[in-house]
């Protein structure tokens, strides 16, 4: 009911207040109090560095940019991106909602001119020391990553991290790059790149599983770089062999990286006896398992790994179609949830920045008498919310009083995907969740696990699929390339920000040149202008 015919019927360009109040003093009060906060920031702003209005006139501002990062609205995203590759930038388009075929002309369009797009929906980056989007602050070294998966490489490069080794650079691809579609294009591409720097001895591939057709290209670039490559395809197994060190987890990926580059495992503490204490506390009725899930590609891993504990699990993002949720409101028997997918997300940040929803969803989840464990991730780093222990933890409290009032226990499973570098800190984290009763455990495969044995200690069967195979294949593929990114690997990104400017703020921080551009929707936002623009500028 808060869509009035007023909101309907609003431009791009205009700003929607809209209240619901007990009375109409209430809202008026609330009105008048947003209208004085816009005109105080008009105010307040008025004495601001100028921002340029396109990319062009930003790339002529600041000296040496070499990177465009982009985080408008999907429909917008690939008309920047072209322009910014025509202007010679290099592309992380954080953007989602991109049309595939405007994925696969943009990524062709930066192969031929020798430059690196990551993306669209790329939402992890590091580059030369640079953390670009989300992700986490991270000691150089080493260890290279190629990666598929936003969250899959902010869980990788911090295990390595708080396992003493570093990371040279890590690329994202954007989740649809390894699709047929796509033909991994901008995988190949960076694979190419960190085969060429000198600084990367060790490199990490990270990606659900691929189409077969790009894998089999993938592994044969793989082996091409020269280098150790550690392979993770997140559901399957990777045939290793001649350079490729398989991974069935990104824990272990991690690890085994770590390993290769400094001749040393890391030694990551053991939990022993912890499944068997938190089931002996539950009640009869108590036997299902709910994952709620900020990252996707940690959501994935979680189904992955419960199946052989509790059998196939239901959520939005499920491994079976058969196991896919009528409702994503509305759990079923064992149910993970990525709370950052579409139907969550629309119109409303990301759950790493606002755990709203989240937080509902647990409470409800928690009034259930057949709930046991309650599954979670918690992803620190730049980009994401400045203290989520301090929105999670009460929470938390709340959840397992609502469980003891009705005389059951309520176990709380998580992980915290970061490291003590991070804005947030990674050790105040995990201790304000411990201090709420939540079980932390070092990854997110780890609290899967244990999710899992609390789960199959209650009562649940496991059920494992067989396993998918990925073959080496024999032939040569011809690496990308690679000499126009080499800049991008050898000294700090000069970056132009279209969009999000949380984005060049956590930029700033780190004493990276960034200038943002005070971008609008070209022709209003209106469709049929915009065709018509784009016709006029092929």
């Amino acid at each position: 009911d808060l869509l009035t015919a007023e909101a309907e019927a609003a431009r791009p360009d205009d700003l929607i207040l809209v209240v619901r109040a007990a009375s109409a003093e209430s809202a008026d009060a609330a009105l008048a109090t947003a209208q004085e906060l816009l005109v105080r920031r008009r105010e307040s702003t008025s004495g601001e560095v100028y921002r340029p209005k396109t990319l062009a006139t930003a790339v002529r501002m600041q000296s040496g940019t070499n990177l465009a990062l982009i985080s408008v609205p999907g429909r917008f995203a690939a008309g920047v991106g072209r322009d910014a590759l025509l202007a010679g930038l290099h592309v992380m388009l954080f953007s989602d909602n991109v049309p595939l075929e405007a994925e696969v002309e943009l990524k062709r369009l930066a192969l031929s001119r020798g430059l690196l797009l990551m993306g669209p929906d790329c939402g992890t980056a590091i580059l030369s020391g640079a953390a670009l989007g989300f992700s986490n602050r991270v000691r150089s070294g080493s260890i290279g990553i190629v990666g598929a998966a936003g969250t899959g490489i902010q869980e990788v490069t911090s295990l390595i991290h708080r396992g003493g080794a570093g990371i040279s650079h890590a690329i994202g691809t954007g989740g649809r790059d390894l699709t047929q579609t796509v033909g991994g294009m901008t995988a190949l591409h960076g694979l190419a790149a960190l085969a060429a720097d000198t600084g990367t001895h060790v490199i990490v591939l990270i990606s659900k599983p691929p189409s077969a057709d790009v894998a089999a290209r993938l592994l044969v670039a793989a082996r091409a770089t020269r280098k150790p490559v550690v392979v993770c395809f997140v559901g399957a197994t990777v045939a290793a062999g001649d350079g490729l060190h398989a991974a069935h987890t990104l824990e272990e990926a991690a690890s085994i990286a770590v390993r290769l580059a400094t001749g040393e495992a890391p030694r990551w503490p053991e939990v022993y006896a912890l499944p068997a204490q938190e089931a002996g506390r539950l009640a009869p009725s108590q036997k299902f398992i709910r994952g709620l899930y900020s990252g996707g590609t940690l959501c994935y891993e979680a189904l992955v790994l419960l199946e052989r504990y509790v059998g196939p699990v239901y959520s939005n993002t499920p491994l079976d179609r058969a196991y896919a949720l009528e409702s994503a409101h509305r759990s079923a028997a064992h149910t993970v949830i990525d709370m950052g997918s579409d139907e969550f997300t629309v119109g409303r940040l990301h759950p790493m920045l606002d755990p709203v929803l989240r937080q509902q969803r647990l409470l409800k989840e928690a009034d259930n008498p057949e709930v046991a464990v309650i599954l979670l991730d918690v992803v620190l780093g730049h980009g994401a919310h400045p203290d989520p222990a301090s929105e999670l933890a009460p929470i938390v409290r709340r959840a397992k009083d609502t469980a003891r009032a009705q005389g059951r226990w309520l176990s709380v499973v998580a992980s915290v995907c970061g490291t003590e570098d991070d804005p947030q800190g990674y050790e105040a984290q995990a201790s304000a969740l411990i201090d709420a009763g939540v079980v932390v455990q070092l990854s997110n495969a780890r609290a899967v696990r244990l999710a899992g044995l609390i789960a199959e200690a209650a009562g649940s069967k496991g059920k494992p699929r067989e396993p998918n195979v990925i073959q080496t294949a024999p032939g040569t593929v011809s690496l990308p390339d690679a000499a126009a990114i080499s800049a991008l690997l050898t000294s700090l990104p000069h970056v132009v920000n279209v969009g999000l400017e949380l984005f060049a703020e956590s930029l700033a921080s780190q004493g990276v040149s960034v200038i943002s551009v005070d971008w609008q929707p070209p022709a209003g936002g209106k469709q049929k202008f915009i065709e018509m623009l784009d016709k006029l500028n092929a």
